[in-house]
């Protein structure tokens, strides 16, 4: 045990933790790959992979983190001395870094749309003009820019006061916030006439859409919710104390990123479906926050003015909750690394890391409009960090740590924190290493593939 700071109580070590895996990807793809996969039948088949292979290499990071109370670089060290393993923790710090810096530039879309909401100006627009809207503010080379570094900045000053007064203070009233306004926004919209139909296509399981190919995208969709493969998790593990149930703790968070995911679509098909509108492929991604949904919610509550204002102003609001408690976790897992292995304040190492990832996400947010035709491989810049980060470090950094855990570390020490050295009965443990061992892995793999479109060359 380490001086270094901790979480204070077990209810901050889930907020915290639950906050660095609740993002805007439950909200804008979660839904919409339910929708269109089969319903109740996808999210069955999502659940199960949560239990399988999320949970599972969770608990690796997690493991990895408490067990050395070191930032992943250092863990790897420490447990890996002068092996190739410590750039596994490299590619995490890498990513976290790149992610930052392009999620930001996104985030920064829910300020102005939270502006626009609060303004009204939702009001009387046409699908076109919401379009268009959208289209003309993400080419803007400035106005974006400034978001960027607001959503910079608030990130910032949270890490700047450490764990406990920033991280876990934060999260004890962002995340219940987080909370009640889903839970608000879904009890308005359900009581929306045409809400049961849309209720029915989210949740009707129908196994006829389920193909090999759905199953691994809900494996995917498992691993990346919560945010695995990034050393986030090592990281925020390496500030719990030797007390910190892992499992139950584990299990507690992949919970709460489901509810969220699945309440966003409790949200989202109701209001489409009173309006006459039925998902489409175009309607996964940025589109479906920023196109789609401006126009949805304007025609749903046109008819209840007070609510026609409110529900888009919490929604957006939410959104850019969601999103800082998602940045939060990737500047801390650079900000320690730097302050840990170089001896620098954390302050100092939080301005610098927010300085880099403000220059990086400054030519992201410019790939959408001055630097749209600068492309490498056929990709803009955005898009280019993006599948990269997506597509190969997330997959391949969660494969390692979960046979890192699973073979390379010692089994008695795997079992240690598990059971909190002997004190919590865990009769689970030898199915946890078996899964991290040989599931979890190949099950990467299918994902790196899937996502690489290697399966769909084969066949």
């Amino acid at each position: 045990m380490t001086d270094r700071d901790k979480f204070k109580s077990k209810i901050g070590v889930i907020l915290a933790t639950a906050g660095a895996a609740v993002g805007l990807g439950n909200i804008w793809r979660f839904p919409v790959e339910t929708g269109q996969n089969g319903g109740a039948a996808y999210i069955i088949i999502y659940i199960c992979f949560i239990l399988l292979v999320g949970i599972p290499v969770m608990l690796a990071e997690f493991v990895l983190g408490r067990h050395t109370y070191s930032n992943p670089i250092a863990a790897f060290r420490q447990l890996a001395p002068r092996t190739p393993w410590v750039w596994v923790g490299r590619l995490g710090v890498f990513s976290g870094l790149l992610i930052l810096s392009y999620y930001s530039v996104v985030a920064g879309w829910t300020i102005e749309y939270s502006y626009l909401a609060i303004t009204n100006a939702f009001d009387g627009g046409t699908p076109q003009d919401y379009k268009d809207v959208y289209n003309s503010f993400v080419s803007e080379p400035i106005l974006p820019i400034i978001y960027l570094v607001m959503i910079l900045l608030a990130t910032h000053f949270v890490i700047v006061r450490g764990i406990r007064k920033g991280i876990e203070k934060f999260s004890m009233v962002m995340m219940p916030m987080l909370l009640v306004m889903l839970l608000v926004l879904v009890v308005c919209s359900v009581t929306l006439s045409g809400a049961g139909e849309g209720l029915e296509y989210l949740l009707k399981p129908d196994f006829s859409k389920i193909t090999n190919k759905t199953v691994i995208n809900a494996m995917g969709q498992s691993f990346f919710s919560l945010s695995l493969g990034l050393g986030a998790l090592c990281t925020y593990a390496s500030y719990f104390d030797e007390n910190t149930r892992l499992v139950k703790s584990a299990f507690t968070i992949g919970l709460l990123d489901t509810c969220v995911a699945i309440l966003s679509g409790f949200i989202i098909f109701p209001s489409m479906f009173h309006v006459g509108h039925h998902v489409n492929s175009s309607d996964i991604g940025p589109s479906l926050l920023f196109v789609t949904l401006p126009n949805v919610f304007h025609e749903a509550f046109d008819e209840i003015p007070l609510l026609g204002y409110l529900f888009p102003v919490v929604f957006y609001l939410l959104l850019v909750v969601a999103s800082i408690t998602s940045t939060i976790s990737m500047l801390e897992i650079v900000v320690t690394y730097i302050s840990e292995e170089y001896k620098v304040r954390r302050s100092r190492a939080s301005l610098f890391v927010t300085f880099i990832s403000v220059v990086i996400a400054v030519f992201c947010s410019l790939s959408f409009g001055v630097l749209k035709n600068f492309t490498i491989f056929g990709m803009t810049i955005f898009e280019l960090l993006d599948n990269m980060v997506s597509n190969l470090f997330l997959p391949i950094g969660g494969m390692f740590f979960s046979i890192f855990v699973g073979w390379k570390m010692k089994k008695q020490l795997v079992v240690a924190e598990l059971t909190n050295h002997g004190n919590l009965s865990m009769r689970f443990v030898s199915v946890i290493i078996f899964i991290l061992r040989y599931i979890a892995p190949i099950a990467i793999i299918l994902i790196i593939f899937n996502q690489l479109d290697i399966i769909s060359l084969l066949s």
